[in-house]
């Protein structure tokens, strides 16, 4: 499986790179129609950046919704940020998603100069006991569908979008580097199974070091899972974005990203949750 063991030492604390290359901050501002002085012009051309600036930018983050206030400017509270609730929008492959709320909801978008048109939106059919993540769900969609004017400010690594919807509410979020930008490529699919509980691995600093407990999972071109082959090992770091449960099997989907000049005595790799394909509660052994 090719798990990276680095030298016995504290793979554990893998670094993750957080500096993300960007284009510069932009406001989408539409130019003019009809001639210009030149120095209006020159002025204009410095104001207004090439659309394409922000097109880069969106899939290059996943964006945090952090307020959201109605035409009349007073808050929606269903869409604001608080303890267990908030909600994500991502933008990859035409699609824009959103999680945080009872279900995973996606849409195809597409931009034109500062507009983003959002069509109807798909979502998963769970029912949650919380109501608050199922109204979640429902607003979110209800402000995003339709055409929204957008804007990004400020810059790497901690950029803001800006959305005005069709309803004129407005929606601020915060830019988060998605792994791909933070590892500066694509990154490679794997599968992991991971057993229900950590075992203790060897480890020079830490007694009775907790590892996860994996092996890699494989499926033919119809998306079956084929009979294990790979041998159960110690992954000696954490899978980003991934919260063990004790007593709880997972299959999960995983980005590996090879890590430019990793420090001695960490892995060169970085293991980044992509999806948890299955779930099973384990009985503990007696």
């Amino acid at each position: 499986m090719n798990i990276q063991r680095p030298l016995l030492l504290a793979a554990a604390l893998s670094s993750v790179l957080l500096a993300a290359c960007a284009a510069p901050s932009t406001n989408h501002d539409g130019a003019d129609a009809g001639a210009k002085p030149e120095s209006a012009a020159l002025d204009a051309a410095k104001s207004d950046p090439a659309p394409a600036a922000s097109a880069i930018e969106l899939p290059a983050y996943v964006w945090n919704l952090e307020r959201a206030s109605d035409a009349a400017g007073k808050p929606i509270a269903l869409l604001q940020r608080e303890g267990k609730y908030g909600l994500q929008l991502s933008f990859r492959d035409g699609r824009v998603g959103v999680s945080g709320g009872c279900n995973r909801a996606g849409a195809a978008y597409a931009l034109a100069g500062d507009k983003l048109e959002i069509k109807s939106f798909q979502t998963t059919l769970m029912a949650c006991q919380d109501q608050r993540l199922m109204q979640m769900d429902s607003e979110i969609a209800k402000q995003l569908e339709g055409s929204a004017q957008y804007a990004i400010q400020g810059e790497a690594p901690q950029p803001r979008l800006l959305l005005t919807t069709a309803s004129g509410a407005k929606l601020e979020l915060s830019g988060e580097a998605t792994a791909e930008t933070r590892y500066g490529g694509p990154g490679a699919t794997a599968f992991f199974e991971v057993d229900a509980q950590r075992r203790t691995c060897p480890h020079p600093l830490i007694p009775n070091h907790q590892c996860l407990w994996v092996r890699e999972r494989k499926y033919d071109a119809n998306g079956v899972a084929l009979k294990p082959e790979g041998e159960w090992q110690f992954l000696y770091q954490e899978i980003e974005g991934y919260t063990h449960e004790p007593g709880v099997r997972n299959v999960v989907r995983v980005k590996k990203f090879d890590i430019k000049n990793p420090p001695a005595d960490a892995s060169s790799v970085a293991y980044v949750l992509d999806m948890v394909v299955e779930s099973e509660l384990v009985a503990p052994k007696r």
